[in-house]
């Protein structure tokens, strides 16, 4: 297993896909296709640009995994749509990561990490998720 870190951030690959479990250095939510990268430019426009990190997956369904501080999605109610990925008792949820550069294809950054504890932040997330659960808007309604 490769261990090495990348930019100083230990739970960052140096080179291709690692697991990490949920609930040690983050948990994850996970959104399957366009609405997940839908909400990841919104976090980023709500953020200036820094939602957070974000991996997307270009295969399958397509998931956007939203990376959150462990246990921070506990005791709130979040839309069907969502997959919360964490770990507790009698569950052991693992999140893909990449590394942030080479070959990591079907996984990669939307958003990637600034620093070793900086995270998507939670009730951030969960607004823009009940925000739009309409959907985005229409171009009638960007004025």
């Amino acid at each position: 297993m490769n261990t090495q870190s990348h930019a100083g951030i230990q739970w960052v690959p140096a080179m291709g896909i690692q697991l990490r479990r949920a609930g040690v250095q983050f948990d994850a939510v996970r959104l399957d296709g366009d609405r997940g990268r839908d909400i990841a430019d919104r976090m980023a426009r709500m953020t200036g640009g820094d939602p957070g990190p974000v991996v997307e997956s270009g295969s399958g369904r397509r998931c956007v995994y939203f990376l959150v501080a462990p246990g921070s999605t506990a005791h709130h109610s979040w839309p069907a749509e969502v997959t919360r990925l964490t770990s507790g008792p009698y569950r052991v949820s693992y999140i893909p990561v990449p590394a942030l550069d080479g070959q990591t294809w079907p996984l990669g950054w939307r958003f990637p990490p600034t620093a070793p504890d900086r995270f998507v932040h939670t009730l951030l997330l969960r607004a823009a998720l009940l925000d739009g659960s309409q959907g985005p808007p229409q171009p009638h309604q960007l004025n």
